[in-house]
């Protein structure tokens, strides 16, 4: 397996993280993943960092379909791959209705159609360079006004790939039949097939194998002997991933565990934080949901389920690193490291 990172540039202070990024460079890691959600953008980061970085890859996880029209993501992944020599992936995501509307304003009607056209454009002005589609949702140029084709004054790029984060069935497919690589979350490697039937459906459509795709999952990673205390420390957050991710009646993230064999538990921590009861919430979240889902524990356990996740499929395993400070999360990510290498032999 090769590993990654992923940050957000609003996290800490942006030298700490900029050093952070460049110990993980020398360290091992093979990819960088900027996060872009509803505090900093991931494009800025990437051009600094590719100033800052030499060999490691940089990418967007994710840019958010809505927040920019396909093409001005398209510049955008033409331009960082420009400055970074060719060290950029480009990660999509359809996001939800609550940042695409709340946020940006923008509907958040048809994100399966929408995001398979922003590919579609995107791969289209990778490869010619000039603009031109009809598509449900986007027509280029604009039928009935005085714009015309235009050609991209940069050079072209077919080498770009894209990445889709993607949850749902719906998505998947998509993932599987358009994408490069599959940027996954809320993973439980034992039910990985709620998953990759879906991957492997979408790319028996492009006529293509599931194993032509990077899968690239991620979890936190930390370790400790009081493994009880790790656990009961991470249930909160699950708890706003169940419930609070979304609506009372959308919530992909929710959906997605229900899936993997957690569907009475997702269903009752919605409901009690939707109530307000967010500490009843984290308290009903069992154990083995934490385990299942994270990189927690001992350096055996955390050994034996990277192992689960690279005999389940994965290629690449995003790492979040635990720990107060730089040096402790760098502490952390050097052993989680040695692991991933030991697992992968």
């Amino acid at each position: 397996m090769r590993v990654s990172i992923q940050l957000s540039a609003e996290a800490a202070p942006w030298p700490e993280l900029v050093d952070y990024v460049v110990e993980a460079e020398r360290l091992g890691v093979d990819l960088c993943w900027v996060a872009e959600a509803w505090g900093c953008d991931a494009p800025s980061p990437l051009g600094y960092l590719a100033a800052k970085t030499e060999r490691m890859t940089l990418g967007s996880a994710v840019l958010q379909v809505g927040t920019r029209s396909p093409v001005l993501v398209a510049m955008t992944a033409l331009t960082l791959a420009r400055i970074s020599g060719g060290r950029f992936a480009l990660g999509l995501g359809a996001s939800g209705p609550q940042v695409i509307e709340g946020l940006h304003g923008t509907p958040f009607a048809h994100p399966l159609g929408r995001l398979r056209e922003t590919v579609e454009i995107i791969r289209r002005v990778f490869a010619e360079g000039r603009v031109e589609y009809a598509g449900r949702h986007f027509q280029l140029p604009l039928p009935g006004g005085e714009g015309k084709a235009i050609r991209l004054s940069q050079p072209t790029n077919s080498d770009i790939a894209i990445y889709l984060a993607s949850l749902s069935p719906g998505m998947l497919r998509l993932t599987g039949e358009v994408a490069d690589g599959w940027l996954g979350t809320s993973f439980v490697p034992e039910a990985a097939p709620a998953y990759f039937a879906h991957l492997e459906e979408g790319a028996r459509r492009a006529g293509r194998s599931v194993s032509s795709l990077d899968i690239c999952q991620g979890a936190e990673v930390a370790f400790g002997d009081d493994v009880a205390e790790m656990v009961a420390a991470r249930k909160p957050a699950l708890a706003f991933s169940l419930g609070g991710m979304g609506s009372a009646t959308r919530n992909f993230y929710n959906e997605a565990y229900a899936r993997q064999g957690f569907s009475e538990v997702a269903e009752r921590v919605q409901r009690l934080w939707v109530a307000g009861e967010r500490a009843e919430a984290a308290v009903a979240i069992p154990d083995e949901m934490v385990l299942a889902t994270t990189l927690i524990g001992t350096e055996p356990m955390v050994k034996e389920r990277l192992r689960a996740w690279r005999q389940s499929g994965v290629d690449t395993v995003r790492l979040y690193p635990a720990g107060d400070t730089v040096d402790d999360r760098l502490s952390t990510l050097a052993r989680a490291i040695v692991l991933v290498r030991e697992v992968s032999r």
